[in-house]
Protein backbone atom coordinates (compact mmCIF):
# COMPACT_ATOMS: atom_id res chain seq x y z
CA UNK A 1 0.00 0.00 0.00
CA UNK A 2 1.13 3.23 -0.98
CA UNK A 3 2.65 5.17 2.33
CA UNK A 4 1.04 8.13 3.39
CA UNK A 5 2.09 11.05 5.20
CA UNK A 6 1.62 11.46 8.74
CA UNK A 7 0.03 14.71 10.27
CA UNK A 8 2.65 17.25 12.47
CA UNK A 9 -0.09 17.75 14.64
CA UNK A 10 -0.54 14.05 15.68
CA UNK A 11 2.69 13.62 16.95
CA UNK A 12 3.33 13.50 20.89
CA UNK A 13 5.69 14.32 23.41
CA UNK A 14 7.05 11.73 25.47
CA UNK A 15 9.73 11.18 28.09
CA UNK A 16 10.10 15.07 28.87
CA UNK A 17 12.79 16.02 30.76
CA UNK A 18 14.80 13.78 28.63
CA UNK A 19 18.98 14.87 28.18
CA UNK A 20 20.24 15.07 24.18
CA UNK A 21 17.76 11.89 23.29
CA UNK A 22 19.21 10.98 20.45
CA UNK A 23 17.18 7.23 19.96
CA UNK A 24 14.38 5.11 21.29
CA UNK A 25 14.28 1.42 21.71
CA UNK A 26 11.11 -0.95 22.19
CA UNK A 27 11.54 -4.01 24.21
CA UNK A 28 9.16 -7.10 23.44
CA UNK A 29 7.40 -6.47 26.68
CA UNK A 30 6.65 -3.03 25.03
CA UNK A 31 9.09 -0.50 27.53
CA UNK A 32 10.62 2.00 25.75
CA UNK A 33 13.72 2.92 26.72
CA UNK A 34 15.72 6.27 25.26
CA UNK A 35 19.29 7.28 25.01
CA UNK A 36 19.97 10.15 28.01
CA UNK A 37 23.10 11.61 28.50
CA UNK A 38 22.59 12.45 32.01
CA UNK A 39 22.52 8.49 32.57
CA UNK A 40 23.17 5.63 30.10
CA UNK A 41 18.94 5.09 29.29
CA UNK A 42 15.84 6.16 30.25
CA UNK A 43 12.51 4.22 30.76
CA UNK A 44 10.05 6.49 29.31
CA UNK A 45 7.27 5.24 31.96
CA UNK A 46 3.37 4.75 31.69
CA UNK A 47 2.60 8.13 33.26
CA UNK A 48 5.17 9.86 31.25
CA UNK A 49 7.95 9.98 34.15
CA UNK A 50 11.44 8.81 33.74
CA UNK A 51 13.53 5.72 35.06
CA UNK A 52 17.19 6.91 34.54
CA UNK A 53 19.30 3.76 34.57
CA UNK A 54 22.82 3.66 34.67
CA UNK A 55 26.02 6.30 33.90
CA UNK A 56 27.61 5.28 30.78
CA UNK A 57 29.52 9.07 30.19
CA UNK A 58 30.71 10.60 26.75
CA UNK A 59 27.07 10.48 24.56
CA UNK A 60 25.31 7.74 24.93
CA UNK A 61 24.27 8.03 21.14
CA UNK A 62 22.09 5.01 18.91
CA UNK A 63 20.79 2.21 21.11
CA UNK A 64 19.49 -0.88 20.26
CA UNK A 65 18.74 -3.82 22.35
CA UNK A 66 19.85 -7.93 22.53
CA UNK A 67 17.81 -10.55 22.95
CA UNK A 68 18.46 -10.76 26.59
CA UNK A 69 17.19 -7.46 27.15
CA UNK A 70 20.27 -5.88 27.78
CA UNK A 71 20.57 -2.19 25.83
CA UNK A 72 23.47 -1.46 23.32
CA UNK A 73 24.70 2.03 23.21
CA UNK A 74 27.20 3.12 20.47
CA UNK A 75 28.45 5.90 22.72
CA UNK A 76 29.27 9.38 20.43
CA UNK A 77 31.84 10.63 23.06
CA UNK A 78 33.95 12.89 20.78
CA UNK A 79 30.44 15.30 21.32
CA UNK A 80 31.93 15.92 25.17
CA UNK A 81 35.66 14.81 24.26
CA UNK A 82 35.72 12.02 25.62
CA UNK A 83 36.43 7.91 24.35
CA UNK A 84 33.44 7.27 22.52
CA UNK A 85 33.10 2.95 22.74
CA UNK A 86 30.39 0.24 22.08
CA UNK A 87 29.00 -0.15 25.47
CA UNK A 88 25.77 -2.74 26.79
CA UNK A 89 23.83 -1.23 29.81
CA UNK A 90 22.22 -4.09 32.42
CA UNK A 91 18.72 -2.34 32.71
CA UNK A 92 18.38 -3.99 36.24
CA UNK A 93 21.53 -3.44 38.02
CA UNK A 94 22.51 -0.36 36.04
CA UNK A 95 25.85 -1.87 35.11
CA UNK A 96 27.83 -0.91 31.74
CA UNK A 97 30.36 -3.26 30.17
CA UNK A 98 32.29 -2.26 27.36
CA UNK A 99 31.99 -4.47 24.28
CA UNK A 100 34.49 -2.23 22.17
CA UNK A 101 37.05 0.48 22.78
CA UNK A 102 39.54 0.07 19.80
CA UNK A 103 39.51 -1.45 16.55
CA UNK A 104 42.85 -2.37 14.60
CA UNK A 105 44.72 -0.65 17.42
CA UNK A 106 42.41 2.66 17.00
CA UNK A 107 40.45 4.22 19.89
CA UNK A 108 36.98 4.57 19.29
CA UNK A 109 35.51 8.37 20.02
CA UNK A 110 32.50 8.27 17.28
CA UNK A 111 30.46 5.21 17.96
CA UNK A 112 26.81 6.12 16.13
CA UNK A 113 24.65 3.38 15.98
CA UNK A 114 24.47 -0.31 16.94
CA UNK A 115 22.15 -3.12 15.29
CA UNK A 116 22.04 -6.90 15.92
CA UNK A 117 21.74 -9.71 13.71
CA UNK A 118 19.23 -13.31 14.35
CA UNK A 119 22.76 -14.43 15.54
CA UNK A 120 23.87 -12.26 18.20
CA UNK A 121 26.54 -10.88 15.83
CA UNK A 122 26.38 -6.51 16.34
CA UNK A 123 27.07 -4.29 13.72
CA UNK A 124 27.61 -0.68 14.47
CA UNK A 125 28.69 2.32 12.79
CA UNK A 126 32.21 4.88 13.99
CA UNK A 127 31.30 8.46 12.18
CA UNK A 128 34.67 9.68 11.94
CA UNK A 129 37.69 10.69 13.82
CA UNK A 130 37.68 14.78 13.25
CA UNK A 131 38.11 16.66 16.13
CA UNK A 132 35.90 18.41 16.53
CA UNK A 133 33.31 16.34 14.96
CA UNK A 134 31.43 18.61 12.47
CA UNK A 135 34.82 19.16 10.81
CA UNK A 136 33.51 15.63 9.07
CA UNK A 137 31.14 16.85 6.64
CA UNK A 138 33.29 18.41 4.61
CA UNK A 139 32.68 14.62 3.08
CA UNK A 140 35.64 12.97 4.38
CA UNK A 141 36.07 8.99 3.84
CA UNK A 142 36.90 8.03 7.58
CA UNK A 143 33.92 6.29 8.53
CA UNK A 144 33.38 2.95 9.12
CA UNK A 145 31.43 -0.32 10.48
CA UNK A 146 32.84 -3.10 12.58
CA UNK A 147 31.15 -6.09 14.37
CA UNK A 148 31.71 -7.66 17.55
CA UNK A 149 30.99 -11.57 17.20
CA UNK A 150 28.78 -13.51 19.75
CA UNK A 151 32.19 -14.85 21.31
CA UNK A 152 33.16 -11.26 21.50
CA UNK A 153 36.08 -10.79 18.85
CA UNK A 154 36.05 -7.50 16.94
CA UNK A 155 36.58 -6.40 13.58
CA UNK A 156 36.67 -3.81 11.84
CA UNK A 157 33.84 -5.15 7.91
CA UNK A 158 33.75 -1.80 5.65
CA UNK A 159 35.23 1.40 5.72
CA UNK A 160 35.52 4.85 3.31
CA UNK A 161 32.24 6.05 4.61
CA UNK A 162 31.36 9.66 4.71
CA UNK A 163 30.11 10.15 8.34
CA UNK A 164 28.58 6.40 8.68
CA UNK A 165 25.40 7.08 11.10
CA UNK A 166 22.28 4.81 11.26
CA UNK A 167 22.13 1.46 10.38
CA UNK A 168 19.52 -1.04 9.40
CA UNK A 169 19.25 -4.99 8.33
CA UNK A 170 16.95 -5.93 6.11
CA UNK A 171 14.08 -8.14 6.93
CA UNK A 172 16.14 -11.28 5.73
CA UNK A 173 19.90 -10.02 6.52
CA UNK A 174 20.84 -10.34 2.92
CA UNK A 175 22.09 -6.33 3.49
CA UNK A 176 23.07 -4.21 5.67
CA UNK A 177 21.96 -0.21 5.22
CA UNK A 178 24.18 2.67 6.54
CA UNK A 179 22.73 6.43 6.26
CA UNK A 180 25.50 8.70 4.75
CA UNK A 181 25.42 12.24 6.68
CA UNK A 182 28.13 13.58 4.58
CA UNK A 183 26.56 12.30 1.65
CA UNK A 184 23.21 12.67 2.10
CA UNK A 185 21.97 9.43 1.21
CA UNK A 186 22.09 5.88 2.40
CA UNK A 187 24.43 2.82 0.72
CA UNK A 188 24.53 -0.81 1.91
CA UNK A 189 26.48 -3.22 2.04
CA UNK A 190 25.73 -7.70 1.25
CA UNK A 191 26.03 -9.57 4.38
CA UNK A 192 28.13 -12.63 3.19
CA UNK A 193 27.58 -16.07 4.46
CA UNK A 194 30.57 -15.14 7.22
CA UNK A 195 28.55 -12.31 8.26
CA UNK A 196 31.39 -9.99 6.49
CA UNK A 197 30.39 -7.35 4.51
CA UNK A 198 30.24 -7.09 0.24
CA UNK A 199 30.94 -4.07 -1.76
CA UNK A 200 29.59 -1.10 -0.82
CA UNK A 201 26.54 0.10 -3.61
CA UNK A 202 23.96 3.15 -3.21
CA UNK A 203 20.45 2.73 -2.64
CA UNK A 204 18.17 5.42 -3.67
CA UNK A 205 18.48 8.49 -4.60
CA UNK A 206 20.58 11.92 -2.32
CA UNK A 207 17.92 12.70 -0.04
CA UNK A 208 17.79 16.41 -1.17
CA UNK A 209 20.40 19.25 -2.28
CA UNK A 210 23.24 20.37 -0.12
CA UNK A 211 24.33 24.00 0.91
CA UNK A 212 26.55 25.80 -1.76
CA UNK A 213 29.01 26.26 1.31
CA UNK A 214 29.53 23.77 4.40
CA UNK A 215 27.24 25.16 7.58
CA UNK A 216 28.76 26.37 10.55
CA UNK A 217 27.40 24.36 12.70
CA UNK A 218 26.83 27.46 15.65
CA UNK A 219 25.21 29.42 13.71
CA UNK A 220 22.90 27.74 11.29
CA UNK A 221 20.15 29.29 8.64
CA UNK A 222 16.53 29.22 9.13
CA UNK A 223 15.07 26.00 9.20
CA UNK A 224 13.14 27.63 6.03
CA UNK A 225 16.61 27.51 4.89
CA UNK A 226 17.39 24.15 5.17
CA UNK A 227 13.93 22.98 4.86
CA UNK A 228 15.93 20.81 1.58
CA UNK A 229 19.19 19.35 3.53
CA UNK A 230 20.17 15.50 2.72
CA UNK A 231 22.49 14.99 5.53
CA UNK A 232 20.94 11.73 6.60
CA UNK A 233 20.84 10.25 10.06
CA UNK A 234 18.52 7.10 11.55
CA UNK A 235 16.62 5.02 9.59
CA UNK A 236 14.73 1.91 10.17
CA UNK A 237 12.83 -0.72 8.60
CA UNK A 238 8.40 -1.12 8.22
CA UNK A 239 7.44 -4.39 6.74
CA UNK A 240 6.42 -3.74 2.93
CA UNK A 241 9.98 -2.73 3.04
CA UNK A 242 10.01 1.21 2.76
CA UNK A 243 13.15 2.28 4.96
CA UNK A 244 12.16 5.39 6.82
CA UNK A 245 14.97 7.58 7.07
CA UNK A 246 15.60 10.82 9.55
CA UNK A 247 16.79 14.39 7.77
CA UNK A 248 17.76 15.99 10.65
CA UNK A 249 18.84 19.81 9.42
CA UNK A 250 15.77 19.64 7.48
CA UNK A 251 13.19 18.54 10.08
CA UNK A 252 12.01 15.85 7.77
CA UNK A 253 11.30 12.22 8.01
CA UNK A 254 11.55 10.34 4.43
CA UNK A 255 11.15 6.71 2.88
CA UNK A 256 13.54 5.05 0.41
CA UNK A 257 10.90 2.63 -1.37
CA UNK A 258 11.38 -0.94 -2.41
CA UNK A 259 11.47 1.17 -5.83
CA UNK A 260 14.51 3.14 -4.51
CA UNK A 261 12.00 6.58 -4.60
CA UNK A 262 11.88 8.93 -1.76
CA UNK A 263 8.62 10.11 -0.15
CA UNK A 264 8.01 12.74 2.58
CA UNK A 265 6.41 10.84 5.53
CA UNK A 266 6.91 14.11 7.47
CA UNK A 267 7.98 17.51 7.64
CA UNK A 268 8.05 20.46 10.17
CA UNK A 269 9.34 23.53 8.54
CA UNK A 270 9.40 25.86 11.54
CA UNK A 271 11.14 23.05 13.67
CA UNK A 272 8.87 24.07 16.71
CA UNK A 273 7.63 20.13 17.70
CA UNK A 274 10.35 18.36 15.56
CA UNK A 275 13.06 19.73 15.76
CA UNK A 276 16.34 18.01 14.79
CA UNK A 277 15.11 14.81 14.27
CA UNK A 278 17.98 11.84 14.62
CA UNK A 279 16.30 8.42 14.77
CA UNK A 280 13.17 5.89 14.29
CA UNK A 281 11.98 3.24 15.84
CA UNK A 282 8.84 0.95 16.05
CA UNK A 283 6.70 -0.86 18.82
CA UNK A 284 3.61 -1.67 20.46
CA UNK A 285 1.36 -4.72 20.00
CA UNK A 286 0.95 -3.86 16.39
CA UNK A 287 4.30 -2.30 15.77
CA UNK A 288 2.33 1.10 14.31
CA UNK A 289 3.65 2.97 17.31
CA UNK A 290 6.73 5.07 16.03
CA UNK A 291 8.92 7.06 17.76
CA UNK A 292 11.56 9.98 16.61
CA UNK A 293 14.68 10.70 19.13
CA UNK A 294 16.33 14.20 18.84
CA UNK A 295 19.75 15.55 20.40
CA UNK A 296 18.00 18.90 20.01
CA UNK A 297 15.16 18.61 22.39
CA UNK A 298 14.12 17.25 25.69
CA UNK A 299 11.36 14.86 24.64
CA UNK A 300 11.01 12.18 22.04
CA UNK A 301 8.09 12.26 19.87
CA UNK A 302 5.24 9.34 19.46
CA UNK A 303 3.30 8.89 16.93
CA UNK A 304 0.96 6.10 14.61
CA UNK A 305 2.51 4.63 11.36
CA UNK A 306 0.17 4.53 8.41
CA UNK A 307 2.15 0.83 7.83
CA UNK A 308 3.86 -1.85 10.93
CA UNK A 309 7.44 -1.63 11.62
CA UNK A 310 9.65 -4.34 11.04
CA UNK A 311 10.43 -5.91 14.14
CA UNK A 312 14.03 -6.24 15.24
CA UNK A 313 15.94 -9.44 16.64
CA UNK A 314 15.18 -8.49 20.15
CA UNK A 315 10.95 -8.17 19.48
CA UNK A 316 10.65 -11.37 17.37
Amino acid sequence: MPLEPIALETLEKRGLGLARCEDVVVARDGRVWASDQQSACAEILADGSLRRVGAAGGAPNGINMDAEGRILIANFGVYVGEDGPLQRLDTGTGTIEVLASEVDGQRLTACNYPTVARDGTIYCTHSTFAMPWPKALDGRTDGFVFRVTPDGAVEKLADGLKFANGCALDADESYLYVCQTAGGNVVRFPVEADGRLGAMEPYGPVLGTFPTAQADPDNLPTPADMADWPYTDGCAFDVEGNLWVTLPAANKIVAITPAQEMVTLIHDPTGTLMNDPTNVSFGGADMRDVYFGSIATDYVLKGRSPVAGMKLAHQR
